[in-house]
C-alpha cells in the first residue's frame, strides 16, 4: 500500500474532509496494539512474584532484576524505534512490531512449565519481553504526525493513557487466568503452588543461645547470628497439641508434627505420570515446619507455617496475548496506513542532538522531565508488585501483592487518558510543575511516614494509598509532556515528533533502573529508603528544568496553553532558524 503524499492536518480544510478520519482510525488501531505492548513488556513483573512459590529457587536481588531486565531492552529498542517513524512509516513499523512479540509470550509459557529453567534463561526472555515497550517510541511519533497541534495532547494522551491499561491488564488478569486451566491441556499441565505463611511470634516464641558456649556478646535476636534453638513455646493450644519437640537429654534434635483433629501436616496432594509429570494437584491445607541447621547439624532456627498448596497454570499468564498480538498485527496490515515525509533519511534524524535552534539543551530537559514522570510511572509499576511482597510480605495477614498492584497503573494510566484536553487549554508545563511537587511529597511521605520499614501490617494502606498518589502525580505529568514536547519543538514538526520518541526511549529504562535501585536499596540497607531519597532529588532537579525553561514568567519556551499562548505563537512570524 503506497504511503500517502499529501497530509496538511494544520489546515481546517483538509482536516475535516480527509485526515480526520484517517487519524482517529490510526490512533485506534495502534492504541489497541499498544495496550498489548505493554501488557508483554510488563507480563514478567506479574509472573516473577510466583516464581518462588511454583519451585524456583532464585534470590530477592535475582527477582528483582528479572522484574528490571525488560526495562533495559525497551529503552535500547527505543532508542532504535525513536528514528523508525519518520524513515519507514506507521504501517511496516507498527505491523512488524507487534507480531515480532509472539516469540517471548510463548517461550515465557513454556519456560514457567520446567523449574530447572535457569535464572539465565529468564532474564533472555525477559530481556525479549522489553520489544513491547521498545516500540512505544514509533507509538507517539506517529500520532503525533497524524494529528495537529491543537489535538496532540488529545490524542496522544488517549494512546498513551489506554495503552498504558495494558500495565493493569496484565496485574489484573494475570491472578485470574493462572487460576484454571482456561486454555485448555494444549498449553501445558499445572504447576504446584505452594503458599507458607509462619504463625506470628505471639503464637510461636524461640529460645536461643549462642551456638558457642565460651563465646561472649553474641545477640540471637539478629538474623544468621551464631546461635542455635534450646526450646520452643506455643501458646496457641491447638497447635501445641500437634507440634513435638524430640530432645536428647537437654540438646533439641528435631520437631517434628502429630496430627490432631484440629491441626493437620501439609499433605502433596500431586499425582504423576510414569515420566514424572504432575497430571493433577488437589488443593490442600496444613502446617509445615521448616528447620535451618548449623554446619554441626544443631537447629539454628525453626519456622512453623501454615501452608496452602494448589495447581495453578502460571503459563497461561503469556499464552493468553497469542491470539491478542496475532489480531493486532491483522488490523494493523490491512488498515494503518503511512505518510510520506520529507526527510534526511535516519543521519538526518539525530540533528535533535545538534546545538542548532539550542535543540540539543532542550532534548535534555525534554529527556529529564519524561523521566520524572513516564520513567516513574514505568519503573513503580514494574517494581510495585515486588515492593509490596518483599516489604510487606513477611508478616501475618500479608497483602497479595497482585490483589493491589494493578491499581497503580490503573490510575495512573486512566490519569493520562482524561487529562490531555486540559493541558492543551491551560499548558503542559503547568501540569508539570505541580505534578513534581507531588512526586515530591509522595517520597517523603514514604520516607519519613515509616512505610518502608514497617513493623506490622498495619502500614500496608498508608504505603498503598501514598504509591497511588505517587501513580497518579506521574499519569497526569505524562499528559503534560505530550502537550508540551512539540510545542517546545515548535518551529519543526519532525522533531516535534522525534522528542517524543527520543525522550520515551530512555524513560524506558524506568523499569530497568528502578527496579535494579529499589531492589539493591532493599539487599544493602535493608529498606528502600535510599531509593526513594535519591528519587526526591531527581524530581526535585526537574522540576527547576521545568519551571526556569517552560513555567516561569518570561520562560524561554513557554507553553501557557491554547488559551494563554505560546512562545512559537509568539516567534513564529518572525523565525529565521529554520528546521
Amino acid at each position: 500500500m503506497a504511503k500517502i503524499t499529501k497530509w496538511e492536518p494544520e489546515d481546517p480544510q483538509f482536516w475535516a474532509q480527509t485526515a480526520s478520519p484517517i487519524a482517529w482510525r490510526t490512533c485506534g488501531i495502534t492504541t489497541f496494539s499498544l495496550i498489548f505492548s505493554f501488557a508483554t513488556w510488563f507480563v514478567m513483573s506479574a509472573v516473577v512474584v510466583r516464581l518462588p512459590n511454583i519451585g524456583f529457587k532464585f534470590t530477592t536481588g535475582e527477582l528483582f532484576w528479572l522484574a528490571a531486565i525488560p526495562g533495559l531492552a525497551s529503552g535500547i529498542l527505543r532508542l532504535i524505534h525513536a528514528f523508525f517513524i519518520p524513515v519507514l512509516g506507521t504501517r511496516p513499523v507498527i505491523s512488524i512490531a507487534t507480531i515480532i512479540k509472539l516469540i517471548p509470550m510463548i517461550w515465557l509459557g513454556y519456560a514457567v512449565q520446567d523449574t530447572n529453567t535457569t535464572w539465565g534463561t529468564f532474564m533472555v526472555i525477559g530481556f525479549l519481553s522489553g520489544m513491547g515497550g521498545g516500540d512505544f517510541s514509533s507509538y507517539m511519533p506517529s500520532t503525533s504526525i497524524f494529528f495537529p497541534k491543537r489535538l496532540q495532547g488529545v490524542s496522544m494522551g488517549i494512546q498513551a493513557g489506554i495503552g498504558n491499561f495494558g500495565v493493569s491488564v496484565v496485574q489484573f488478569v494475570t491472578p485470574w487466568i493462572i487460576g484454571g486451566a482456561m486454555l485448555g491441556a494444549v498449553v501445558g499441565g499445572p504447576q504446584l503452588f505452594t503458599k507458607a505463611t509462619p504463625f506470628n511470634k505471639g503464637d510461636v516464641t524461640l529460645t536461643k543461645v549462642a551456638a558457642d558456649p565460651t563465646a561472649v556478646g553474641v545477640d540471637c535476636k539478629k538474623k544468621d547470628a551464631p546461635c542455635v534453638v534450646t526450646d520452643i513455646v506455643i501458646s496457641n493450644p491447638d497447635l501445641a497439641a500437634a507440634i513435638v519437640l524430640v530432645r536428647e537429654g537437654d540438646v533439641l534434635k528435631d520437631v517434628v508434627i502429630q496430627d490432631t483433629d484440629k491441626v493437620k501436616a501439609i499433605q502433596s496432594g500431586t499425582t504423576k505420570d510414569a515420566s514424572g509429570v504432575i497430571t493433577e494437584i488437589k488443593p490442600t491445607k496444613g502446617i509445615a515446619v521448616a528447620i535451618t541447621r548449623n554446619p554441626a547439624g544443631a537447629i539454628s532456627n525453626v519456622v512453623i507455617s501454615n501452608v496452602v498448596k494448589k495447581p495453578m497454570w502460571v503459563q497461561n499468564a503469556a499464552f493468553w496475548y497469542v491470539p491478542c498480538l496475532i489480531l493486532a498485527f491483522i488490523l494493523s496490515v490491512i488498515f494503518l496506513r503511512s505518510i510520506q515525509k520529507p526527510g534526511k533519511g535516519f543521519k538526518g534524524q539525530f540533528e535533535i542532538l545538534s546545538t542548532k535552534n539550542r535543540a540539543l539543551t532542550h532534548q535534555w530537559n525534554c529527556v529529564i522531565t519524561y523521566i520524572t514522570s513516564f520513567g516513574s510511572f514505568a519503573g513503580y509499576a514494574a517494581a510495585f508488585p515486588l515492593m509490596i511482597k518483599v516489604i510487606y510480605g513477611g508478616f501475618d495477614g500479608a497483602p497479595e501483592p497482585l490483589a493491589y498492584a494493578f491499581y497503580g497503573p490503573l490510575i495512573g494510566g486512566l490519569s493520562r487518558a482524561v487529562t490531555g484536553p486540559i493541558f492543551d487549554k491551560w499548558g503542559g508545563s503547568k501540569g508539570m510543575f505541580w505534578t513534581f511537587l507531588g512526586l515530591i511529597i509522595g517520597c517523603l511521605v514514604l520516607i519519613f511516614g515509616g512505610f518502608l520499614t514497617p513493623t506490622g501490617v498495619d502500614k500496608f494502606q498508608g504505603f498503598f494509598y501514598v504509591m497511588l498518589w505517587i501513580f497518579l502525580m506521574t499519569g497526569i505529568a505524562n499528559a503534560a509532556t505530550f502537550r508540551q514536547y512539540p510545542i517546545v519543538f515548535g518551529y519543526s514538526p519532525s522533531k516535534g515528533a522525534q522528542i517524543l520518541g527520543w525522550t520515551g526511549a530512555w524513560a524506558a529504562f524506568g523499569p530497568f533502573v528502578f527496579a535494579s535501585l529499589i531492589g539493591m536499596s532493599i539487599e544493602r540497607t535493608g529498606s528502600a529508603i535510599t531509593f526513594f531519597i535519591g528519587a526526591s532529588i531527581f524530581y526535585a532537579y526537574a522540576f527547576f528544568l521545568n519551571w526556569y525553561y517552560y513555567t516561569r514568567k518570561g520562560a524561554e519556551r513557554f507553553d501557557y496553553g491554547n488559551s494563554g499562548g505560546t512562545w512559537w505563537d509568539k516567534a513564529k512570524d518572525s523565525w529565521t532558524g529554520g528546521e
